[in-house]
């Protein structure tokens, strides 16, 4: 091993709004923020697992998935126990549905439009 994962980092326009998506989506409490709002991390304290990072870009040009001149750029994989219960509350908290899904998987995009997929054994 030459190292371990810090933080996955999401660049987005509002760092805070999108910190408060994740937080509520996975349960994760906010942890550190800069004064400016341009850096806020969720999760657990540095070096401890899992934690993510949403750092602000005011020009960010959002995925358009599975639009390959726009790609996905990064997506996460979450497990979830009812896919239906689950979607609901994605959409409650500004998640939207996105085209494609499998038989373990569908779709949806952050309030931010990185995609991302809820998935189920």
């Amino acid at each position: 091993m030459i190292g371990r994962m810090r933080s996955v980092v999401i660049d987005c326009p509002d760092p805070r709004a999108l910190a408060g998506f994740y937080a509520a989506l996975l349960g994760l409490p906010l942890v550190e923020e800069e004064s400016e709002g341009d850096w806020v991390v969720i999760g657990g304290p540095r070096g401890h697992q899992p934690r993510m990072a949403f750092q602000q870009a005011p020009d960010l040009i959002a995925p358009d998935w599975p639009d390959p001149q726009r790609p996905q750029q990064f997506h996460l994989d979450l497990t979830v126990d009812d896919i239906e219960s689950a979607e609901r509350a994605v959409l409650a908290l500004g998640a939207r549905r996105l085209p494609g899904e499998g038989d373990d998987f569908r779709v949806y995009a952050d309030p931010a439009g990185h995609p991302f997929c809820l998935c189920w054994d």
